[in-house]
């Protein structure tokens, strides 16, 4: 696509091109993460050595919830600026911690969930004084974004979509968001759909769809899916990809309009109404999961998990926002 440009956006500057990782370190020189602790993992630190080699300190990021990791991780932090490299937990990660210590922080991401983007992570855990905070410097390079095998590739982009989706029916939805998040739309839809995956639009798609959930937030997909995750332990993006069609189908009668553009966006007819929960199940397939059953979840669970998602505080961002007997029809049909 040829796309390459640097971004100055407020106090956060976005650098996105194809070989932009190789310019990482002096970025971060340049922006005042001369001396920064690295939160990474196994394979991120392996696809940007040089980033590894520059820090200070390098801490592996586990597998778990956010506000558990980054409560457990603070001991271990200098007080230094943080840097991420890696996927949306090991970024949401770098988030929590440096607003827990009020220092800056990077992401050089590795996925496509966007969480270099938006101001959004969960608060370390028994912390008090801890503060939202999005990453000062981003460094998206789309051979990094879209390093994921092809399944995994696929569901990281339809929670991309999901971030895009939502964007378009929150309180703060506005035009230039809806700009961002249909052409975000467009580009994941058919950077899924090329063969090999098309990483450069992929990278983009994300990346748009981030910044346009950052500035709208979210509502009831992600309500359901952080829920879900939590509660379930399910992977993050392929409780996405499986619940997106449903949560499509939830918003149809309450967001007509931004549906229909959302149907145009990938490439589905924009007066039927199941347009894009057929076009968007046809995407989720690609990531090899379409129930909640084959991820690991047990329908007696499902009561329990809409009931949940009730007093998640992004279901209030929702048009109309579902009852809990509508919340758990939505799971059962995913199920």
């Amino acid at each position: 696509m040829g796309d390459d440009f640097t971004w100055r956006d407020g106090e956060r500057l976005v650098r996105f091109g194809a070989g932009v990782a190789a310019e990482a370190r002096e970025l971060l020189t340049a922006d005042g993460f001369g001396a920064y602790a690295l939160l990474t993992t196994d394979r991120a630190a392996a696809s940007a050595p040089a980033v590894a080699e520059g820090a200070r300190l390098v801490l592996r990021v586990p597998h778990g919830k956010v506000d558990e990791i980054s409560a457990a991780l603070l001991s271990d932090l200098p007080e230094a600026p943080v840097v991420a490299l890696g996927g949306g937990r090991v970024v949401d990660t770098a988030k929590a911690v440096a607003g827990a210590r009020r220092v800056r922080c990077a992401a050089l991401p590795t996925t496509l969930s966007g969480a270099e983007m938006t101001p959004f992570h969960r608060l370390p855990a028994g912390v008090d004084g801890a503060r939202m905070v999005r990453p000062a410097l981003v460094v998206a390079d789309p051979a990094l974004m879209a390093s994921q095998p092809p399944p995994q590739l696929a569901a990281s982009a339809m929670n991309a979509i999901a971030h895009a989706m939502e964007a378009l029916y929150t309180p703060l939805a506005n035009p230039l968001t809806e700009l961002a998040a249909l052409r975000a739309t467009a580009l994941l839809a058919e950077g899924i759909w090329m063969d090999p995956p098309a990483g450069d639009r992929l990278a983009l798609g994300a990346l748009l769809a981030g910044y346009a959930s950052g500035a709208t937030g979210i509502a009831v997909h992600h309500a359901l899916c952080q829920t879900i995750v939590r509660t379930a332990e399910t992977p993050h993006a392929e409780t996405n990809a499986v619940m997106l069609p449903h949560s499509a189908h939830l918003m149809s009668d309450r967001a007509p309009g931004p549906l229909a553009r959302l149907a145009e966006a990938l490439g589905a007819d924009r007066g039927d109404p199941a347009a894009v929960e057929a076009a968007l199940a046809d995407l989720a397939a690609r990531s090899g999961h379409i129930r909640l059953a084959t991820l690991g979840v047990t329908e007696d669970r499902l009561p329990a998990i809409a009931s949940a998602v009730t007093g998640h505080p992004a279901l209030a961002n929702t048009p109309a926002p579902p009852d809990e007997e509508e919340l758990l029809r939505a799971l059962r049909r995913a199920y």
